[in-house]
Formats: structure tokens, sequence, C-alpha cells
């Protein structure tokens, strides 16, 4: 785990979380023009401690009483006791604030507005139901989602989002006090107008809504829900900066475990802005630099890593191009005291500004820094030939020792080799802080190339294992990549419940090496329907998911997987 005193911003505990309940009431389209699905939201007071004016499902805190209440309701045999107490306090939320019902008479049929027309939304809930002889239908309330609200807000609340399908005898009715207007909209025109500026929504009800849109029918929703019984997702959202604005995202999103890393307990200051004029500081000894090299395959650059501080020196992780700008900004980052210049492999976006960053450092007349890696194999393409000073052995520690007054401290960068993407590739593991810098290896927001002969799908996966193995060991939650943002998040607990128990950094592994399988299994899928077919016809098949414009690339990969399933003995073409 990262070291307290490598965070760049002062820890802090966020608020404590309060458990509350909301309901998404559905009902299917009336319009032969436009079926679908539609929610009702009503407005929250303009006076509200919590998104005041926004547009929301109805919902609220959970009462004692809710978990008192389950002898008052139905429930499916798969319903937790948990699921169940959420259910009724969502229920007595949208009868207090809607006057809906979610509930049955004795005889089995459905309330209506003549029933809820004798209850009180102001008395007692539960009694009320059952002095009347009113059952809740909590077993035809389901989870959808579990939202945690993000750390940086000053009032946070533990929230599953329900569904339920709107009582068809029913009219809402909002309670003018905290709801008003209350309104059935298609999730797409709900999206559409908060994008237009005149529909206020917030985080987790654009990302739900976002969701809901994909469904068809109100079944499907049910359906889809009742599957496992648990939510579709769970997130606790992370904001930083982007083009001067807040920008918030959950856990699959790319920018989610730099903000983790960065600011841990939710501060929103980190830009996530990609820039190449100056470093990024993503702790305290460790900076990133992105080479102005984007593209298709670069994605916005190249990451170079400035790893250590000035009391022990640097090691600086891939220079990349040989761009005098970069490799100077590289070289002011660590201002002139660089140790060593590590490259993970021999490709010409990463090791070719090594000389010319050492050569800076002589100019200086500062010590010359070795050039560190592992020699290019015969296989690699002539724009990849690479030669350190020294080769780095596989488990080979380098160590930067600092001192501040009497303490003294290390940065351990271990050695890991990692063939796969190419022959020579290398990782590096720090060791301190639970750092993971992958090279090409593990990316941020899409698979790595496999381009055989010097790439090898066998040699991939097994160092796939070999990672999650070191990582597993040094309790490893970041991943570094050398291009996007960083992986990972903090370890699950009750602040954020989503996250593996392993950390994130295992859970990114096992879902790329998961990834790498299930397209191995197309292609071997493809090879049987066409078993005189070409890697040109392969391709369609097994990337039939993937943009048209991207199958040339995608089938060096391909051939990577044909040449693991031969080797396997699965096939002899």
């Amino acid at each position: 785990m990262v070291r307290p005193t490598q965070l760049l911003h002062p820890q802090r505990a966020p608020a404590a979380l309060r458990p509350a309940a909301t309901v998404l009431l559905l009902r299917d389209s009336t319009d032969p023009a436009r079926p679908g699905i539609e929610v009702l939201m009503t407005r929250r007071s303009m006076t509200a401690s919590f998104a005041p004016g926004a547009y929301v499902f109805p919902g609220g805190g959970i009462d004692a009483a809710d978990a008192h209440a389950h002898g008052t309701s139905t429930r499916r045999a798969t319903q937790s006791d948990l699921h169940l107490t959420q259910a009724i306090a969502a229920i007595r939320e949208s009868f207090e604030e809607l006057g809906v019902l979610l509930a049955h008479r004795a005889d089995g049929t459905p309330v209506d507005d003549s029933d809820i027309a004798t209850l009180d939304r102001k008395a007692p809930f539960a009694a009320q139901c059952q002095a009347k002889g009113l059952t809740l239908d909590g077993a035809g309330v389901f989870v959808l989602a579990h939202w945690i609200t993000d750390r940086d807000l000053p009032r946070r609340f533990d929230v599953p989002f329900l569904v339920a399908r709107m009582p068809a005898a029913q009219q809402p009715v909002a309670d003018e006090a905290e709801q008003f207007e209350p309104v059935w909209v298609r999730p797409a025109d709900a999206l559409a107008r908060h994008e237009a500026g005149g529909f206020f929504i917030i985080f987790p009800t654009i990302r739900t809504l976002e969701r809901l849109q994909t469904y068809a029918t109100v079944q499907a929703v049910l359906d889809a829900c009742a599957r496992n019984d648990e939510p579709l997702w769970t997130s606790c959202p992370r904001a930083g900066t982007l083009h001067g604005a807040e920008s918030r995202h959950m856990e699959h999103e790319p920018p989610f475990g730099e903000l983790a890393l960065v600011c841990p307990d939710g501060q929103i200051a980190h830009s996530l802005d990609w820039q190449h004029e100056q470093p990024v500081r993503l702790l305290k000894n460790v900076q990133r630099l992105t080479a102005s090299n984007p593209g298709f395959m670069t994605g916005p650059g190249t990451n170079s890593y400035v790893v250590g501080d000035p009391a022990s020196g640097h090691i600086v992780i891939d220079p990349g191009p040989d761009e005098p700008a970069h490799i100077e900004r590289l070289w002011r980052a660590a201002g002139g005291r660089i140790q060593a210049i590590v490259c993970t492999h021999s490709h010409p976006d990463h090791s070719p500004g090594a000389p010319r960053l050492q050569a800076l450092c002589v100019a200086a007349g500062l010590e010359k820094p070795p050039i560190l890696g592992l020699a290019s194999a015969p296989t690699s393409r002539e724009n990849s030939r690479f030669t350190p000073e020294r080769e780095l052995a596989d488990g080979e520690q380098l160590v930067l020792i600092g001192q501040s007054g009497d303490t003294t401290f290390s940065h351990t960068l271990e050695v890991i080799h990692t063939p796969g993407h190419a022959a020579n590739h290398l990782c590096l593991l720090l060791v301190e802080d639970g750092l993971l810098f992958t090279g090409d290896h593990i990316l941020n927001g899409s698979t790595t190339v496999i381009d055989p002969p010097d790439g090898s799908m066998g040699a991939y996966l097994d160092s796939l294992d070999k990672l999650a193995d070191r990582c597993r060991q040094h309790r490893v939650e970041f991943i570094l990549p050398a291009h996007g943002y960083v992986l990972g998040d903090l370890r699950g607990g009750a602040d954020n419940p989503s996250a593996p128990a392993e950390g994130g950094a295992l859970a990114a592994i096992a879902q790329l090496k998961a990834h790498r399988l299930q397209r191995e299994a197309k292609v071997a899928r493809a090879m049987q329907a066409l078993p005189e077919g070409s890697a040109d016809d392969w391709v369609k098949l097994a990337y039939n998911d993937v943009p048209e414009r991207l199958w040339p690339v995608a089938k060096r990969s391909l051939l990577a997987h044909v040449e693991r399933l031969q080797s396997l003995g699965g096939f002899n073409l």
C-alpha cells in the first residue's frame, strides 16, 4: 500500500454514510410510435440539503421501523433481510412523497387511489397498512444498483437503487414539501433534457438512466435484476477536474484508479487533462511526463515516469521517443539527479530517448546514469532494436536511498521479466508503495498488441500470472501503464464495498486475462467455422465487436492466438 508519507494531500476521514433507499417506478410506454420504458421522477425542493432542485427518484433514509416491518410484506425466497428492509423503506418513501403505494388488499387485489385516500401520508406507515389489512409488495421490488455517495461530499448516503412496476390504478401526487412536479419520462429523453440544461440530474441518476435506456420493457429490467437478486453494479464515484470543471467517474472508467491513487480520501484536487508541457505529480516520489506522441497506437502519448525525490535521486522509466523537448522536460523534472534510466522494452516510443537523456546529465557535469533493460531479441523489428548498457536480472532490485534529518528511507524498484508484448519486455514494482509500472504489458483503455514473432501470446499470459503473483506478494493496488491513466483502486472496505478484497491491480490483471481467453475462444470458433480460411477471414468473426478499421492491427494479435492454439495442440493448419 502507498506510504502515507508519499501522498500529495493530507489524509482526512470522509463523512459517515447514512443508509437510505430510492425506487425507480417504471411503466411501459403506451405510445406505439415511441416504445420503451418510462420512469417516474420528481423535482427536489430548492431548499433541500442534498441535491436541491434536482430531478430524482423517490426515496429517503431507512428508518428503524422499516427493519421491523418484515411481517407486513411479501418476500421472495432469494430476498435477503437487508434487501427486504430496503424495499420496505422505498415503498414507504414513495407513499409519503408521491402517494404511490406498492401493496395489495387482503383479497389479493392491488391497492388503488381509493385506498390511498384513506391513509395519512404523515402518520406511522406500517401500522396504518396493517390496520387497513394491506400487505406491502416487497417481493415486487428488486435491487438494480448500489450507490455510495462520493467521498468529497459533506452528506453521504449508502443507497440501493430499487426498481418496481408502477401500479396501474394509481396516480402520483407530490407532497409539495420534499418533492414537486412528478413526471413520467423516457430515460433517453431525461438525459437529453439534462444535456440541454433544462432538467438537472446528478451523477448517479445520469449513470442509472444511461443503463436503464438499454432495456426495451419493464419486464426485461425486472428479469435482469431477479437473476442473482444482487445489484447489477455498485459504485462509489471519484471526482477530479477536466477542462476546468468537476468530472466524476465510476470504477470501470479509465480515470478512476488515478483519482484513487492521488486523492484516496476524495479530495477534488487532481487534473485529468492530458498535457505534455510539465510533469504530473502522482505521489511525492512519482511523477509522470507524457510525450507529445499521441496517436492510434499510443493514445494520449507515451508515459515516462520519474521515481524518487531530491534526497534520493531518481530513476526514469521509459524515456520515450527521441524528442528533445520531452527529454529536456524529463531531465528538469528530476532536477538533473538521475541515477538510472530503465526501458521496459525496445519499441520506438519507449527507448530511443535514453541516450539523449543520459547525455544531458553528462553535459551538466553530473554522474552518467546507466541505461538499463533487456536487449532486443533477433525477432524484433528493425525500428525496435535496443541494447542496454547493462541487462537487468529477473528479481533484481534497483534501490534509491535518501536521508531526511535522522531518517533514512528508500525507493526500491524490483525487476520482473514479462515477455509477451515484446521478447525483451520487463515491468518494475515499487516495493514500498505497492505500485506496478507495466510498460505496454498492461494498458488503460485498450489491450496491447501481441505481434509475432517478437510477441508471444503464450508468454504474455504466463507473464500476467507472474505479475499477479508479485502483486499478491507485495499487496499491489495500482498499475501505472505506459499509455493511459493509472489503473486500480483502494482495497474493499465499508467505504468502498465494490473493490476486490485482494486489491485493484489483481482485479485488473484477472479481467485482462479473462478478456484475452474469451477472445482466444472466439478465434478458435472462427478457425473451426472456416478451417480453410485465412487470418483476414478469421478476424471478421473473432473481432466482429471491434470497428473494421482496427482489424489490420487486431490481425496481429489474432495470429498470436493462432500460434498459441497450435502450440496447445488444438489446431493443425
